[in-house]
């Protein structure tokens, strides 16, 4: 039986990556596309076109989700692997608290990255219900970590992953007992488009940032790799690139 995942925010960057290389596997794919505009998925679409399924996807607007759900619906009727991975930063997260905030991209931020993946769990739990996997990932951060927080702006952006981080709890909390298992991931310093345009500071490329991260959100079970006897499947675990865990 074929595998089904959908992949949310994969126009571009970590998203497009993941999308190609879950293709590249076999898989059939459905990939939120929020940026019609931008050409490279529908290029992959065009090398892909019986396993590659363009959705029009905002995971800040509940009508979009839901909407989205229902032609994933009806179209495959499951869903057995389910990457959200879409995020957004602003142009104005460094400013400082001695600066004026921009208190409506904060907003902006915290409904797509916290309420965004929970939108998306939400209308689309009947369909990976009938998955195979039931498998939940989580793109988040090392910004969302309270212990080893260090910065003294980023207000919304790391407020915004702290959130999801708690959300993907809950969700764990109540969705682990009936076979679910969960990935939150932290991809490393990523040469993204988060901003609105591409960040060339970043450590890695997309490409190379989401060998380790399918190689997560696939793996049969997760495990620490510095503690080969200690499961992550009974533990909500933020795992980084190279396998590190991050503590709340």
């Amino acid at each position: 039986m074929e595998q089904i995942a959908l992949v949310t925010g994969a126009d571009r960057g970590l998203g497009l990556a993941l999308t190609t290389r879950l293709l590249e596997r076999g898989w059939r794919v459905f990939a939120g596309q929020y940026m019609p505009e931008w050409p490279a998925l529908s290029e992959l679409a065009a090398r892909y076109p019986q396993r590659l399924r363009l959705v029009p996807l905002d995971v800040g607007d509940t009508a979009s989700v839901q909407a989205a759900a229902a032609l994933v619906t009806a179209e495959a009727g499951r869903v057995d692997l389910l990457i959200n991975n879409a995020g957004v930063n602003s142009r104005t997260s460094q400013r400082e608290i001695r600066e004026a905030q921009d208190y409506a991209e904060m907003q902006r931020l915290y409904n797509v990255n916290a309420l965004g993946p929970l939108r998306v769990v939400e209308a689309f739990l009947p369909l990976t219900d009938r998955g195979q996997m039931k498998r939940l990932c989580f793109v988040s951060s090392e910004a969302g970590s309270i212990n080893r927080a260090q910065r003294t702006s980023w207000f919304g952006y790391c407020s915004s992953k702290a959130a999801l981080n708690m959300a993907v709890r809950m969700l764990f909390n109540r969705l682990r007992p009936e076979g679910y298992t969960f990935r939150l991931y932290h991809p490393g310093w990523v040469r993204s488009y988060m901003s609105g345009t591409k960040n060339t500071q970043g450590e890695l490329e997309p490409e190379e940032a989401a060998v380790p991260a399918l190689a997560y959100f696939l793996r049969e079970r997760a495990y620490d790799p510095h503690v080969a006897t200690r499961s992550d499947e009974e533990r909500l675990v933020l795992r980084d690139w190279q396998g590190v865990e991050w503590p709340w």
